[in-house]
């Protein structure tokens, strides 16, 4: 069985209930423990009883300690100081033998058990940026959005003291060498023992490393490998990390910010995103209906935005989508 968790809000809603079929697709053996970060989302998911899923509301997360930094953080910081948080949650309260930290912007094109196994007898697992830019990134070396521990001494150890690293700092910027919740996995290959770096290119797939690869779709199965292009060694592709995907009020989407993405992978990766997002928002409409006509952004004259019209209402034929990723 593998466990997996992950939090959103219904900012989130629509990605974190996409990311969920693509791993009841290709990941048959699992459970995934929701944390739900507001009242409106943890309704929603209650009543549509997801299959493999618990969902675990705010009232029953949050203890004392935790609220008292609730207050001095932003939204985004809240929620960075608590990934550590939800999974120490999942992995006590189930007795879970082990648990995955899973972003809600991520998407699965195959099993994620490929990159667990490859742990083998490590407790944790961390994956790196691995970006295209050779500068350093002021996030940090590794990215929070997929780890896994294991309920073993050492496990523990390195969860608890990120935990507790998190709740006394954990803010958007850069200070005294940290950086939000991911800056503190720097050193953990020095630090602590037990800790495996996940060697697997087909996991942590990004914006911001997508240049470095190809991808090739097999005409049979559609299962879709990942070419790294500087040594053509063939990967297959586990997931994508749609960071900075952005659904404007005004129908436009910024892909990926600033970051250049291939016409291939906005044919293979993004359009196929694209489709389950409309899909599962026109389900969601009602739920999210006050999010989209406030909270949304509105969007900006930027040069750098690659983007594309999106139509939650207008687009009747599901394939008019890869016109749409030709802007």
């Amino acid at each position: 069985m593998y466990n997996f968790c992950t939090l959103f809000d219904i900012r989130y809603l629509s990605r974190g209930l996409v990311m969920y079929q693509s791993l009841k697709e290709h990941c048959p053996n699992f459970h995934l423990y929701i944390f739900a970060f507001d009242e409106q989302t943890y309704q929603y998911l209650l009543q549509q009883k997801l299959e493999k899923v618990t969902v675990i509301s705010l009232k029953e997360f949050e203890t004392k300690k935790i609220l008292a930094v609730k207050k001095t953080r932003t939204q985004k910081e809240y929620c960075w100081t608590c990934t550590p948080l939800i999974i120490l949650h999942a992995i006590q309260k189930y007795n879970l033998k082990n648990c995955t930290y899973i972003d809600a912007d991520l998407f699965f094109f195959d099993n994620p058990k490929y990159l667990i196994e490859e742990m083998k007898k490590k407790s944790v697992l961390i994956t790196e940026h691995r970006h295209s830019s050779k500068k350093v990134l002021q996030e940090g070396i590794y990215c929070v959005q997929f780890m896994v521990f294991k309920n073993t001494k050492e496990g523990m150890k390195i969860l608890n003291w990120w935990a507790e690293a998190c709740l006394e700092w954990c803010y958007d910027r850069k200070e005294d060498n940290k950086f939000g919740d991911q800056k503190y996995l720097d050193d953990w290959t020095t630090r602590f023992e037990g800790v495996h770096v996940l060697e697997h290119l087909g996991g942590g797939v990004a914006p911001w490393n997508c240049q470095q690869y190809n991808l090739e779709k097999d005409k049979k199965n559609k299962a879709i490998s990942l070419i790294e292009k500087k040594t053509d060694k063939k990967y297959p592709f586990i997931f994508y990390h749609f960071h900075h995907f952005i659904l404007f009020r005004d129908e436009r989407i910024d892909l990926a910010a600033h970051f250049f993405i291939s016409p291939d992978f906005r044919k293979l990766v993004y359009q196929k995103y694209l489709k389950e997002m409309i899909k599962v928002e026109k389900k969601i409409i009602v739920t999210i209906k006050n999010y989209l006509e406030t909270s949304r952004p509105k969007f900006k004259n930027n040069s750098f935005l690659r983007k594309v019209k999106y139509f939650i209402k207008g687009i009747k034929n599901i394939s008019s989508i890869s016109k749409l990723l030709k802007s």
